[in-house]
């Protein structure tokens, strides 16, 4: 079975450096055998890329919106990096992942978009990535992003 790092590897993807929080919070936190995730936000090494920014279904369409929680996704898995200090072997599941879309008014196809994080918590981690999910729809988000999602993962206990 191929590791999340040769997983990552396989897609394409490398995983960003971690921003600093915005506000009086912490990115993550583990607790026992859980790492709870702070909502990330689709931005890149230049911040929100302008296709990620607004309402979906109004100004930002379904693919590109499934995009960006799929950037969402690429930074929670950088910040679980992160905080587990670059040991993602001692991730065994992705519990939960908790998916906010900035909606225009009539779009309904909020599950549509986190989508986007839900598949590559599997493609990245297998079956070990199919995970429990909540999807709102809100007025706004932070920086006028389109879409933010939180996460949780049970993680071995650390024998290092």
């Amino acid at each position: 079975m191929p590791t999340i790092e040769e997983n990552l590897s396989r897609l394409g993807i490398e995983l960003p450096d971690t921003p600093p929080a915005q506000g009086n919070y912490v990115p993550a936190a583990i607790i026992g055998d859980m790492v709870h995730i702070s909502g990330q936000l689709p931005t890149g090494s230049n911040g929100l890329p302008k296709r990620f920014a607004g309402e979906v279904g109004k100004v930002v369409d379904l693919p590109d919106a499934q995009a960006a929680a799929r950037q969402c996704a690429i930074a929670i898995l950088s910040q679980l990096n992160a905080v587990l200090g670059g040991r993602l072997d001692r991730v065994t599941r992705c519990v939960r992942l908790g998916g906010f879309v900035q909606a225009g008014a009539g779009f309904s196809q909020h599950p549509a978009v986190i989508n986007g994080a839900s598949d590559l918590m599997v493609d990245v981690l297998g079956e070990a990535g199919r995970h429990v999910r909540c999807t709102v729809g809100v007025a706004s988000l932070p920086l006028d992003a389109c879409v933010e999602i939180e996460a949780s993962f049970q993680i071995e206990k650390d024998t290092a």
